[in-house]
């Protein structure tokens, strides 16, 4: 890519500058070709033209640049076969890979994919001063992807609106975030925002008027306000009560053994012997 700008000036050293200037670049860092040579005025009074210039620079494809980078990275993973198509767009570039067996490029829903996108948008920056949008792509996966995001937010925002709570998703990039904003626009009572930083930034959706706050439901099977039918409750009612416990262990007598008597001295030794009569 060539940049280029031509001025003229009394002699070929000022015609040079008054081009590099509208370049917004120094002298030493452009190339200049000579198409007027200056000529002097006759007697000093008449005739006579300034000289004209060409001065240009030779800039490389930001793009370009970025498809070389990616090819170079790719072989060293092994795929010195894939090929970069890129396809030039309003202040950036779609750069789409196409080979064979290589859908493992894109990694976990899209992270491998999202880090050399990341890598050659450096790339692409670094030659060009302004801001440089770079795309990548593999098998149409960033349609795809936009798709299944899009289905994802309309349905959560759907249930936000049903239950009155809010929903996190999982962390993701700023370009999923804006689908997921989008989508849930779309659906009438819902909201979203992204909360969280860094890698943990990810999407909240409930609805437009605040979580509802549940009512705890305190009654329990069985009966009105907790109460079961039957049973102890319903002796209460009847008017008998079971046996009231007194806190008192009623004793049941133990029968102790009598311990022996001390022995008589004058009992006789085999107790006594009544004499028939």
């Amino acid at each position: 890519m060539i940049r280029e700008a031509v001025a003229t000036g009394e002699t070929v050293e000022i015609a040079f500058a008054n081009a590099c200037r509208e370049l917004g670049v120094e002298t030493t860092d452009a190339e200049f070709e000579i198409l007027e040579m200056p000529t002097k005025k006759t007697f000093g009074l008449f005739g006579g033209s300034p000289a004209k210039v060409r001065a240009y620079i030779e800039e490389n494809n930001p793009a370009q640049e970025a498809a070389n980078y990616l090819k170079n990275v790719l072989r060293e993973m092994g795929l010195p076969d894939v090929t970069v198509e890129i396809q030039e767009e309003e202040a950036g570039a779609a750069l789409t890979l196409n080979g064979e067996d290589i859908g493992f490029i894109i990694g976990h829903r899209g992270e491998t994919l999202d880090a050399l996108q990341y890598l050659a948008s450096l790339v692409a920056n670094h030659v060009d001063e302004s801001y440089y949008r770079i795309t990548l792509d593999v098998g149409n996966y960033r349609e795809k992807r936009k798709e299944t995001l899009e289905s994802l937010g309309k349905k959560m925002a759907a249930r936000a609106v049903k239950t009155g709570r809010n929903s996190s998703l999982e962390p993701m990039n700023p370009y999923e975030r804006r689908i997921i904003h989008t989508a849930v626009q779309t659906v009438e009572g819902a909201k979203s925002w992204s909360e969280g930083t860094d890698l943990a930034r990810h999407v909240v959706i409930g609805p437009e008027g605040g979580e509802r706050i549940q009512r705890r439901d305190n009654r329990r099977p069985g009966g009105k306000d907790g109460r079961r039918s039957g049973g102890y409750d319903r002796d209460r009612r009847s008017g008998s009560r079971p046996p009231r416990s007194t806190g008192t262990r009623q004793q049941t007598p133990v029968s102790r053994p009598e311990h022996p008597k001390a022995d008589d001295p004058t009992a006789p030794i085999y107790g006594k012997i009544e004499a028939k009569k």
